[in-house]
This record gives structure tokens, sequence and C-alpha cells, in this order.
């Protein structure tokens, strides 16, 4: 499936992660090597720009991080973002440059590139937001299955199975989600693409595309 690859879905130049994604054909084998990429490249960042706070944890001299949020380790916090009242990032979490990261949201095993934005009461888990790619307000990934069993890709008739049990979504850049949606496990939306408030989505969203509901997904003109 041509439009799950990582080359199809994210402008590289827009996030730390670059190297790590270009070592993987499919986003969500990156998921598992997000906490030993961190720990890999963070002692390498530019001291003159980056604190390192407490154990594993890197946070740009630029950002803004409200006094109430939790970051646990390993974590990266690049320049200009910001991580707002009450936030809770539980560990394996890169957050990219001028991305913001909202009040109660919270985020696990999470790549977000640059100038993505989870802003208002969020759950992003196991999952990947390209370079300004929006989650509105409440709209959540769900990354394990209700059976707990592993992780399908569905395009149609077409599967790839992941091999993996958490999976939420890899959403590419410049995607807009509308409020209150959830994003089930294994959904992918193409760059460029608009969810519909209130949606329950799942499988692959081609890019320049409306997504109304699950039988009426449109181009965009």
């Amino acid at each position: 499936m041509e439009e799950c690859k990582v080359c199809n879905l994210y402008d590289l130049s827009q996030t730390i992660a670059k190297d790590l994604l270009e070592s993987v054909t499919y986003p969500w084998e990156a998921l598992s090597q997000i906490n030993d990429y961190i720990l890999e490249i963070g002692n390498k960042l530019n001291a003159e720009k980056y604190d390192k706070i407490g154990e594993d944890v890197w946070i740009a001299k630029t950002a803004k991080v409200m006094p109430s949020a939790y970051i646990h380790g390993p974590a990266i916090i690049g320049e200009n973002a910001e991580v707002r009242h009450c936030a809770f990032i539980r560990g394996k979490v890169i957050v990219g440059n001028d991305a913001i990261v909202g009040n109660s949201t919270e985020l696990k095993n999470v790549i977000l590139f640059n100038e993505a934005l989870v802003p208002h009461y969020n759950y992003v888990g196991d999952s990947i937001l390209g370079y300004k790619a929006h989650m509105g307000a409440g709209s959540i990934t769900s990354n394990v299955k209700s059976d707990k069993k592993l992780v399908v890709v569905k395009n149609g008739k077409e599967q790839i199975k992941t091999g993996i049990k958490k999976f939420g979504a890899a959403i590419g850049d410049s995607v807009e989600i509308g409020c209150g949606s959830v994003l089930n496990p294994g959904t992918v939306v193409g760059k460029n693409s608009n969810v519909y408030p209130l949606s329950s989505v799942r499988g692959v969203i081609p890019r320049n595309s409306i997504y109304k509901k699950q039988d009426e997904i449109v181009e965009k003109i």
C-alpha cells in the first residue's frame, strides 16, 4: 500500500526523527524504536539549545513548559514548543519544534513532527503525527483493539499485518482531525486530508480527501 509508506506521508526534513523514519518503510515499524532513538540522540543534542532535566528528558531552552505539566523520559521537547497546563507525557515521546501539547493532553510512544498540534484534551498513543497535523479538541487515537489482537492496516481488500498489538494512527502532513473524533487502531490518514468532527475512523484515508463518514470519503477540490 503506497499510501501508507513513510515517504508518502511525511516531509522528513520536519522532524528530529528523520534518521529513524528513513530506516523503515511503514510508520508503525518505527514505534518500537522510539525509546532507544531518543536515548541515542539525546546526549548529542546541542547543550547551548537543550537542557537535560532529570532522567532522559531534554527540553529546548526556547520551549515553554508549564509547571503543572508532567514529563517522563525518555522525551525530547523541541525548540519553541509549548507543553501546556496539566499535559501528561508518559515517555518515549518526541515533540517537534513549534509543536503544541495542550491542556490535559496525554502522549505515549509518539512522534510529533514540527508544528504538529494536539492542543485540547487529546490522547495520542503509539502514533506519529506529521508536519502541521492538527487534532481538534477531544479527538483521540485508540491504540489497542478491543479483542486485544494484533493490529491490521486495511485499505479495502488490501491488508498489512503490522505484527504489533499497539498502533494508533499514522497521520500525514497538514491533516486536520475534527473535534471529538476517534482514530481506531491501524488508521492511516494521507497528507492534506480532513476528517469531519465526531467521526469514527478506521483503515486508510487517501491523501487530499475529506472523510465525512466510513462510506463517504470524497476528494478535495
